[in-house]
């Protein structure tokens, strides 16, 4: 019986050594060209800091170092949280309008309007201490600023009417401390408490007092979203007009009867029970119940309005008559 002949290939140490080299020298090359490339591409500046900075015709002591430091923080963190920076300016260009024109009205400085960024980016989120809306009102505050918190209404959700809220208590805290800036610390420690360490450490400037970890970082991260949102593309960033937000154009009807139904209330009335709670985050429940001499506005498309043939009844944007399709 043959057996097939047993060949044995011999290879050279020296041989073996010059391959395992070459695939060594192969993985470095990779690594030292992917590093390269990293180094020469991916680059994350520092950021050059304003010299001059002024909140509500305030000026912020630039010179100071700690002030100096605190802003680079805020400054740093918003512009590198590309994409949460980005949502709020395409969040504010929705509602700042709308906004500014409260404040206006009530004679509160423009850049007050930022308080409501840092707040809640301009989303109807709840906190873990229970303080809602665009505001962050908890439920108690809420009511002594005249909003009504119940388990159908909450208007913590309403834009105009939590905003208006929020002018009487940034006058009842500019009474007290005559600085924006020591308002708005206010607005997150509270009057009470902000006053308590102001007397405590003998001082009357919120760039000078030590104060708990949330609040010291609380007018700087204002500061940061103001100086961001008013000249973005100094840092880096750069929206289209079409890819802003925009308010959706409505039309308020008077309410003064309840609404058992609200989804068949949206359904009756040319538009869905989902467009109905983004349009009116204040309501909180599935029914409206309307108390005698209560009356509330509801809003609803516009165009849906018009394409219902109640043109004629709009007047400054409200139809001022009890709406029909209750049921």
């Amino acid at each position: 019986m043959m057996t097939a002949p047993n060949f044995k290939i011999f290879i050279p140490a020296s041989m073996l050594l010059v391959v395992v080299g070459l695939l060594v020298s192969a993985a470095f090359s990779e690594k030292d060209k992917q590093q390269k490339e990293f180094e020469t591409y991916y680059k994350v500046y520092s950021i050059n800091a304003p010299k001059q900075i002024v909140f509500a015709n305030e000026k912020v002591p630039m010179h100071e170092q700690d002030v100096q430091e605190s802003f680079d923080r805020e400054i740093l963190t918003n512009t590198y949280w590309q994409s949460q920076t980005i949502l709020l300016l395409k969040r504010a260009n929705k509602f700042f309008p709308v906004i500014e024109s409260i404040l206006s009205k009530n004679g509160i400085p423009d850049d007050m309007k930022y308080v409501v960024l840092a707040e809640s980016g301009l989303q109807n989120v709840v906190s873990p201490a229970g303080a809602s809306g665009y505001w962050q009102f908890i439920e108690a505050t809420a009511k002594i600023y005249g909003l009504e918190v119940s388990s159908e209404v909450d208007e913590r959700y309403h834009v105009v009417k939590s905003t208006e809220a929020a002018c009487k208590y940034f006058k009842e805290a500019y009474k007290q401390f005559n600085s924006w800036a020591l308002v708005a610390a206010s607005y997150n420690m509270g009057i009470e408490g902000l006053r308590k360490q102001l007397a405590q450490q003998g001082v009357n400037s919120y760039y000078e007092l030590l104060l708990n970890a949330e609040t010291a970082r609380y007018v700087y991260r204002i500061l940061a979203i103001k100086e961001i949102a008013e000249q973005p593309q100094k840092y880096g960033f750069h929206l289209l007009e079409s890819h802003l937000y925009y308010p959706v154009k409505t039309i308020k009807i008077k309410t003064n009867q309840t609404i058992p139904d609200l989804i068949k209330y949206s359904l009756n009335n040319g538009t869905n029970y989902k467009t109905l709670k983004l349009l009116n985050p204040w309501l909180r429940s599935k029914s409206l119940t309307v108390a005698a001499g209560k009356t509330y506005f509801i809003e609803l498309p516009k165009n849906i309005v018009q394409s219902n043939n109640w043109a004629d009844k709009i007047e400054n944007d409200t139809i001022p008559i009890e709406f029909t399709n209750f049921n």
